[in-house]
């Protein structure tokens, strides 16, 4: 047996699961797991099936639904439980609980209500990601899933793409090569890398530029769970009358889509942000 009955405290105990092999659980989460008066699941069947796994009981316990659809009246449940004096622990359905999951309403409405609240930590995708990486790790920001409207995808992107640090975001397989195809455009050509079904039989990590790996995604696709990351801006800040002089120079020869082509090279900034600047220079610029 890989748990024990210990005695919890009243309070939540959020519990991260696997995020993929099952044999990445904590032996602290088991404990907890095993000893909870009360268990609540972003996803019951696969919590269940996790605790048949490590062979951890039920005995006699249900396992209580709580999911971004399950409303106020779940999360009011639960605060009777820990108002009662109960320990209750929630699980999400892979990985750290409230990371991109369901959880923070009732992490805040415990907290204020005057709960415990602590947390049997474990896997996490974005951090497992970073790992495998071969990006920068001194700093990151977690960006969490982008718009799936290309227009709102870029505007999310332009307000990340100063941010100092590896950006790391999760991903649909259906909408993936887009994705990449918006951040090339957006956050210029950096270095980054698709880690695809980190812990399962089909493990991937590709690494190259955002634009080779947009061209990659757009023929051939891929499946599972994604997590993409992306190096920070390399771009040093630039005169703006620089630019606008390169600019004005670049559209004497070239058409403005050309134009900003070659001056975003030239400075190492997104083409996006150079040619929009482009389309506000007067029309005799050239």
């Amino acid at each position: 047996m890989n748990h024990q009955n210990v005695r919890l405290s009243p309070g939540l105990y959020f519990v991260a699961t696997p995020i993929g092999t099952a044999r990445d659980i904590t032996l602290r989460a088991l404990d907890v797991l095993a000893s909870a008066e009360v268990i609540a699941a972003e996803d019951t069947r696969s919590l269940r099936r996790l605790m048949e796994i490590h062979g951890v009981p039920l005995g006699g316990r249900r396992v209580i639904a709580y999911h971004d659809h399950s409303g106020a009246g779940a999360r009011a449940g639960l605060l009777a439980a820990l108002a009662e004096g109960k320990s209750v622990a929630y699980a999400s359905e892979a990985g750290m609980p409230l990371i991109a999951d369901p959880g923070y309403d009732l992490s805040r409405a415990a907290a204020e209500a005057g709960h415990v609240v602590t947390i049997a930590p474990g896997a996490s995708a974005g951090l497992a990601a970073l790992t495998l990486a071969g990006l920068p790790t001194d700093a990151f920001f977690f960006a969490g899933f982008l718009p799936n409207a290309s227009g709102a995808r870029r505007k999310r992107l332009e307000e990340v793409s100063r941010i100092p640090g590896t950006l790391i975001f999760y991903e649909s397989p259906k909408r993936v090569a887009a994705s990449l195809a918006d951040m090339a455009e957006v956050l210029g050509d950096r270095p980054a890398a698709l880690c695809r079904e980190i812990t399962k039989k089909f493990e991937e990590v590709r690494r190259a530029s955002l634009s080779e790996l947009a061209v990659q995604l757009a023929e051939t696709g891929v499946k599972g769970e994604i997590v993409v990351l992306v190096d920070r801006s390399r771009s040093k800040d630039v005169n703006p009358e620089d630019l606008e002089q390169d600019l004005r120079a670049a559209l004497q020869d070239n058409s403005v889509k050309d134009a900003a082509d070659i001056v975003s090279k030239l400075h190492d900034l997104p083409r996006r942000k150079v040619y929009q600047l482009a389309l506000k220079l007067p029309k005799d610029a050239g």
